[in-house]
């Protein structure tokens, strides 16, 4: 597997482990989770559920304009 060396300072080491510790995971792990997070974004965790879900009635789709009739090629 390959390997990949940071150089970070004590303060920014304390930090991650801090945040890796919280989340229960290794070092290793946790930094690995957050670069792909950032180059792989992807939608919250049930972002779906929320489609129709605004109660305003004034949340409406706008009247269409009619397709226009075209001539055939």
């Amino acid at each position: 597997m390959p390997q990949l060396s940071l150089y970070v300072t004590q303060e920014q080491l304390l930090k991650i482990e801090n945040e890796a510790h919280a989340e229960n995971m290794s070092l290793s792990k946790w930094v690995v989770s957050k670069i792909m997070e950032r180059i792989e974004p992807h939608y919250p965790e049930g972002w779906a559920d929320l489609f129709g879900s605004v109660a305003d009635p004034a949340f409406t789709r706008p009247d269409q304009p009619k397709l226009e009739t075209r001539e055939a090629f």
